[in-house]
């Protein structure tokens, strides 16, 4: 009777694992790519009329803003806490609105140049899918977890291309354990996303590739991990400070306009803050005299590395959705960036400007969300031939991390309901 119950609690598991996977790779392909879509064309018509730029975050937040007010009936969104409190407290749930919720604001704070990404909108969407089955076909109690880690990993492997990162991101960072249904159900998830991916959106993040990297470099790195760790310090504090500070402000319109026009003025200055900001990259990327860069140059990315975390945290304390995904990708790059530069101006060192972006890429996303080996693998998949530099991004994922968590006091999320705390950061 026994080994009966077993299996047919896994073959409802991994009956319902299949729906959680198409379903959950289906929303983060949709809006990956519908994002992306709008959010360059729009980009490509204010580069004509700049003026725009201060109003378009304006736009955007107002409209999530009467989104929640009348089509979600004034529902928050709290972000990926959402998930660790339906995970620690068995009774509370994700309802089904957080998938639309959390897809359509996600895509409205993007498109319109809120400095965020699509990411943490899509963790938490495909963590809802999980939920939903779970609560629709009664699977046994034990496998909540599984279903919505299943979610999580298919959206992270769809928005990334990797099914490695996919159920790291899913164990580090959202079941924080490992056990055999969960790396089933993950496995299965991932698989589905993966096979989509791969007849029908191929192309990595960036169209790079990496050849190789030198020993001499290896102080420059650290330099580089050491940087990026302190800097998601600042990142995470300056999201925590400036939620707070505009969650003092009781007046709607006053909240949403003044952090939304803040981040209209600064995209205004530096048009690479614009949206998720992976557009700067290639940019930036393209400069290959690094002997003759200007000063003025080199200080625009100055300013830019401290004010992408800012304008981020100011997006998300007006109302925009998302997290610190892209924005710890984007800053940790350009920081791999200006390293690189200056070393290679100042002092002749001829680094690879590329395996620097990468390295900073890695280093202070690992820092930010507290997950070195999700950081690790899925740099690697970014670029072509990634994990050519495997071997010192390994280094400096966990240099960044325990940098991050011991040195600088790591401020950390704690649960709605009892007092248990989460070594995360993500929004």
């Amino acid at each position: 009777m026994r080994k009966e119950i077993i299996r047919k609690g896994y073959f409802n598991l991994i009956l319902n694992t299949l729906w959680v996977g198409i379903f959950a790779t289906l929303l983060g392909y949709s809006l990956k790519n519908s994002t992306a879509f709008f959010e360059e064309s729009l980009l490509e018509k204010v580069h004509h009329l700049p003026i725009l730029y201060f109003f378009l975050p304006s736009v955007g937040i107002t409209i999530i803003y009467f989104t929640r007010k009348y089509l979600f009936k004034g529902k928050q969104n709290k972000g990926i806490k959402e998930i660790f409190n339906t995970l620690e407290n068995r009774k509370d749930e994700l309802p089904f609105y957080k998938i639309p919720s959390h897809y359509i604001n996600g895509f409205l704070t993007v498109v319109f140049g809120g400095s965020t990404g699509v990411e943490v909108s899509t963790v938490i969407a495909t963590a809802a899918i999980g939920s939903a089955v779970y609560k629709k076909d009664k699977v046994a109690n034990a496998y909540k977890t599984e279903l919505i880690c299943a979610g999580v990993a298919a959206g992270v492997t769809t928005l990334f291309g990797s099914p490695i990162a996919g159920l790291l991101f899913a164990i580090e960072v959202i079941s924080r354990k490992v056990t055999k249904t969960i790396f089933l159900s993950c496995g299965i998830s991932i698989s589905i996303a993966q096979t989509f991916m791969y007849f029908f959106d191929n192309n990595k993040l960036f169209d790079f590739e990496v050849f190789n990297w030198n020993y001499q470099a290896i102080p420059y790195m650290i330099l580089l991990s050491i940087l990026a760790g302190l800097l998601a310090v600042f990142f995470t504090k300056s999201v925590i400070f400036i939620k707070s500070t505009f969650a003092k402000i009781k007046n709607n319109f006053i909240r949403v306009n003044t952090g939304a026009l803040l981040v209209g003025t600064a995209i205004f200055i530096f048009p690479a803050l614009y949206g998720d900001s992976y557009h700067a990259i290639p940019e930036l990327l393209s400069t290959t005299d690094y002997k003759t860069i200007s000063i003025g140059f080199m200080l625009s990315m100055i300013f830019i590395v401290f004010l992408k975390p800012l304008v981020a945290s100011l997006t998300l304390g007006a109302g925009g959705d998302g997290g610190v995904f892209a924005p710890s990708i984007v800053t940790g790059a350009i920081l791999g960036i200006f390293v690189a530069q200056f070393c290679n101006h100042s002092f002749n060192t001829e680094l690879i400007v590329l395996n620097f972006a990468l390295i900073g890429a890695a280093t202070m996303l690992s820092a930010a969300i507290h997950a070195p080996l999700t950081a690790l693998f899925l740099t690697c998949n970014i670029v072509n031939n990634g994990f050519a530099l495997f071997v010192p991004l390994f280094f400096g994922v966990f240099i960044a991390k325990y940098l991050a968590f011991y040195v600088c006091n790591y401020t950390v999320y704690t649960y709605e309901k009892g007092n248990k705390k989460l070594s995360i950061q993500l929004k």
